[in-house]
This record gives C-alpha cells, structure tokens and sequence, in this order.
C-alpha cells in the first residue's frame, strides 16, 4: 500500500515515486479509540454479509471486531465503523475471486492506515495480488501496465457502510447507551473537537 508519497503499493514491498504500483506494505496505526460500536446484526447489515460469515472472520482472525471481542457465552462483539468498512471490503473481494491470503494482508494494511486515508484510497487487484492507488494517476498506471482488474474505491465503501448504519442502532462504548440513526461521522467529528480542546 501507499504510505502517502504518491506510490501505489501492493505486497510486500514498494516501488518509488514514477515506477509502476507495487505489492501493499504495513503503515503506523490510527491510536484514536471508537467510542461507538456496532453489534454483530448491525454489521451484518451495513456490511451486506451474513452473521455466519462475520462469526467465522471473527473466530478466524480475518476481521475481530476491535471494539469488543466476544469473551465467552453471552457476550456481545463491538464492531467500530472502521471494522464495518472492511468487512464490506472483504466481502467485495471475496465475491471477486480474491486470494484469502491476500485478503487477509489487505485488511492487515487497511487496519493500519489512518480514518481519513482510507476515505481517499483505491484498492486495485488483478486477483492474485491487492495494490492501493491514492491517486488517478496510480489507478491509470496500474491499468496500462495490465495488472489491475478490478477496483475498490473505499471512500464509496465508507460512504455505503455511513449510510447503511445511520439507520441503524450503535451503542456507546463507556455508557452502553444505545444511539438510535447514529452517523458514525458526526461522532468522529465530535471527537476530533474533543481532542482539539
């Protein structure tokens, strides 16, 4: 992936500024905290997937909910907005014929960018190998030098999955107050005042 140069990246390495896009690398994680989560069934929805398909991403480690995992019978996983983002990401790539392995290196990548780099990311595969384009101009590169087959732009995927959940109910993280409509933005803003004060 991209760290923001204007390289388009795919795994494991990549290339420098004027040279064709190459495979995804690992960047420094987001340290914010949600303080918003989602339950399994509102995931689901939002995400377009079924609740076997996120037991089984969660148990198997493709995407843990990073809000609150499951600790035993009873408990309710917490999926953060981020969280429901790539699982509609991965749900797309699945249903494109994707490699699990690549898949699983892309969510790694997309876990470690920041909220508003992903906003402007474009996730291009030619099905063996996940690349990210920040720009047009990457997304033209990777076309003409006949790797990319496909594309993700995930500011439409975020756009979706806001959408989607705006209409649903997500919970508080410190009081377990339920947010009925909530717009995972709007307390993403309201945080980011927060933090400003």
């Amino acid at each position: 992936m991209s760290s923001g140069d204007g390289t388009a990246g795919a795994l494991p390495g990549r290339s420098p500024a004027g040279r064709a896009p190459s495979p995804l690398s690992g960047e420094t994680p987001d340290q914010a905290t949600d303080l918003v989560g989602y339950r399994g069934p509102t995931a689901c929805a939002a995400a377009g997937i079924t609740y076997r398909q996120l037991d089984y991403w969660a148990r198997t480690g493709l995407v843990e909910p990073s809000v609150r995992p499951a600790y035993g019978s009873g408990t309710q996983r917490l999926y953060s907005f981020r969280d429901v983002v790539v699982l509609k990401i991965v749900k797309r790539f699945l249903d494109t014929g994707v490699a699990l392995q690549n898949i699983r290196a892309a969510v790694q990548h997309l876990r470690g960018r920041g909220l508003r780099d992903l906003e402007r990311m474009t996730l291009m595969s030619d099905g063996a190998t996940v690349y990210e384009c920040s720009s047009p101009d990457e997304v033209v590169d990777l076309l003409q030098g006949g790797q990319g087959i496909f594309g993700i732009a995930v500011g439409v995927v975020w756009r979706d999955v806001e959408a989607a959940l705006s209409q649903l109910h997500g919970e508080r993280v410190d009081t377990g107050e339920t947010l009925i409509g909530n717009n995972p933005t709007d307390e993403l803003a309201r945080r980011r005042r927060d933090r400003a004060v």
